[in-house]
């Protein structure tokens, strides 16, 4: 099975690794444009692939680049913590559709910042592996595990769970995937949350003249504890000062 393998992140790197050790053939890939990649070199190197077979993901809706992919005749696309939406020709090529790894319970928080979403909203946080659509991880579900948060949980140690989660649902569907023997469950419209990019915007400023219910103020402060990304702040002398969390859980001696 030919296989247009588009990722980012160490998750990218590792569901790579993982296809490659099944000995799956990568006949392309996409990854992000410097500035927006992590571990793109590491990707780029693990894939073998000349330069004229790796794509920048920011270049994927022109013609040029979706003509390229169509040349090279892949079966199946395979979306790793990928950041960048798919035009509908593009999908269209893959006779088997292209898939997508989210970390995140679908239909709940699908677009960005999943990890955060599910401890600000209360919503369930998982990992799910879908089809992608013309939608924003709203396409048909494949397989999907719900990941527990612990209350010493910040946005930095759910993130890991998360993707250490992510490659075991990958590693146990993938057999089933390459069959065509793997479930699809259509998502609802109009069911479960989306968050933009720009949300955290709207959350990540605190006032400390307001009033706070106290589990959200914690909830939020844990959430955007992710070191070295900025997180929640409040503004003294016109600076903004970042606050983080050190969660603990008792330790009890005998």
């Amino acid at each position: 099975m030919r296989i247009f393998f588009l990722g980012n992140n160490l998750t990218g790197l590792r569901i790579l690794e993982y296809l490659l050790g099944q000995g799956e053939e990568i006949c392309a890939m996409a990854v992000h444009p410097p500035g927006r990649s992590k571990f793109g070199d590491e990707i780029t190197r693990a894939s073998g692939l000349p330069p004229g077979r790796i794509f920048d993901g920011s270049q994927l809706r022109t013609e040029q680049a979706i003509n390229s992919i169509r040349e090279l005749k892949p079966d199946i696309g395979v979306s790793a913590f990928f950041g960048y939406v798919l035009r509908p020709d593009l999908i269209s090529i893959m006779r088997y559709g292209c898939i997508n790894i989210h970390p995140a319970y679908l239909p709940f928080n699908r677009g960005a910042h999943p990890n955060v979403w599910c401890m600000l909203d209360g919503t369930p946080a998982g990992v799910t592996i879908h089809y992608i659509d013309d939608g924003i991880d709203s396409g048909d579900i494949i397989a999907q595990r719900k990941v527990e948060v612990d209350p010493a949980d910040t946005g930095g140690s759910l993130y890991a769970k998360l993707e250490r989660e992510c490659l075991r649902l990958f590693e146990e569907s993938w057999p089933a995937i390459r069959k065509g023997e793997a479930p699809r469950l259509p998502q609802r419209p109009g069911e479960g949350t989306f968050h933009r990019l720009s949300d955290l915007r709207k959350t990540d400023e605190i006032d400390p003249e307001k009033t706070y219910k106290g589990s959200d103020l914690i909830n939020l402060i844990r959430a955007r504890t992710y070191p070295p990304h900025a997180g929640a702040y409040f503004r003294r002398g016109g600076k903004k000062i970042y606050l983080r969390l050190i969660l603990e859980e008792e330790t009890h001696h005998g």
